[in-house]
């Protein structure tokens, strides 16, 4: 029998042990992680919108009306009218023809690159492309072509030897290092290869474009150019579930084959409806995206100060790169012991040698948070330094 005792005792050794921190009340910036009071910076919550109240009262009073469970999978009972009515919202927030409503992201990447892309056809993967965009690619059974990082010229030499059927599949923002892909020249040279673009927007969708609608549309690409259009409402919509957006044939193919929307039960419907709230948030208030972009800047131009090594990133995402596993773990228990909770990334999430801090900012913040962060990080300026001369081991 495998050593499953053993192999997580190797993890250990390695730094790249994971731990689930248990968390007491709402997302937002002051958590109870642990049973200890921390300001958090690890959050996806970009808008500040997980704990609003708007969307809470709109949960509260969607529940008399919808019940609490899905109950079936859409294709039997379970597509309730507040299902429908959040589509109909989502395609008019991305001002895309028709979309389709997903309980996950992972499992919309997993169900529409699985049935959009078979045996005989190719799929072409940007390398730092999410693990739900990984798997889905895997599961396809399609050939898989990886391309390097944003290599537009790589990826067009690749599709001109390549025939048959061709997708190519790219985040819209970069999670671990919070870039934004090249997305005017991918879909030029997808045109040009006629191959079908999909875009996972998932940190882009509320953040970016005009009233949040995201990366595709902050481009000034149309459903023409970038067909598929997936993106996440747990992030900066601050709900659950996912959508997928483009042409009303390709949503009605994916009812047909996307075995992740198939075989699952709906999401509570009044889940459906706080959404709808929510996207009514997003699109009337610029002030809040302004804010977060300010924190962006004050974060950015302290941190560098300070000396610590940022990713060319303009959105919430900063990675403070570090290197090694032990070392990004030994600064990340440094921060929690000054009372600020920042995540450690180390590999197989970050490539081998990019262990990195991830800072994620919100909207719920303030510029006296973004202040106690940079304090933190500068009484750990001793550790930073020690951490460059490879002196750290992690408790």
């Amino acid at each position: 029998m495998r050593d499953f005792a053993l192999e997580i005792e190797q993890r250990k050794q390695a730094g790249l042990y994971r731990t689930r921190r248990l968390v007491s009340g709402p997302q937002q910036p002051e958590l109870i992680a642990d049973g200890q009071a921390l300001l958090s910076f690890c959050s996806n919550d970009y808008l500040g919108l997980a704990n609003h109240p708007q969307n809470i009262d709109a949960l509260k009073s969607a529940l008399p009306e919808t019940g609490l469970g899905g109950a079936a999978s859409h294709l039997v009972c379970g597509h309730h009218d507040a299902h429908h009515r959040l589509e109909q919202r989502l395609a008019d927030f991305a001002q895309r023809s028709s979309a389709l409503f997903f309980s996950t992201g992972y499992m919309a990447n997993v169900g529409v690159l699985s049935a959009l892309v078979g045996r005989g056809d190719t799929v072409f993967s940007d390398r730092l492309n999410h693990a739900s965009i990984i798997d889905g690619c895997i599961l396809s059974r399609a050939r898989v072509r990886r391309y390097a990082h944003g290599d537009v010229a790589a990826l067009g030499a690749m599709l001109a030897d390549t025939s048959g059927h061709k997708v190519v599949v790219t985040d819209g923002v970069f999670s671990m290092d919070g870039d934004v892909a090249p997305l005017k020249a991918l879909a030029r040279v997808c045109k040009a290869h006629d191959a079908l673009l999909v875009v996972d927007d998932a940190h882009g969708i509320g953040v970016l474009g005009p009233q949040g609608r995201g990366s595709v549309l902050e481009a000034g690409l149309s459903e023409d150019e970038v067909p598929v259009l997936i993106g996440t409402l747990g992030k900066a919509v601050g709900t659950s579930g996912a959508f997928v957006a483009g042409p009303a044939v390709l949503m009605d193919y994916l009812v047909q084959k996307a075995r992740t929307y198939i075989y699952t039960t709906a999401m509570p419907p009044a889940m459906a409806i706080a959404t709808c709230a929510s996207l009514d948030l997003i699109e009337a208030d610029d002030q809040r995206r302004a804010h977060l972009n300010e924190l962006i800047v004050r974060f950015r131009e302290g941190a560098q100060a300070l000396g610590y090594e940022l990713m060319p990133s303009y959105m919430p995402i900063q990675p403070i790169m570090i290197g090694g596993n032990e070392e990004a773990l030994a600064l990340s228990q440094a921060l929690e012991q000054q009372g600020v909770m920042v995540t450690a990334i180390r590999p197989p999430t970050v490539p081998e040698g990019q262990a990195r801090l991830r800072v994620t900012l919100s909207a719920s913040h303030t510029r006296e948070h973004v202040d106690q962060l940079l304090a933190a990080l500068s009484g750990c300026r001793g550790l930073l330094a020690a951490c460059d001369s490879g002196q750290v081991v992690a408790g």
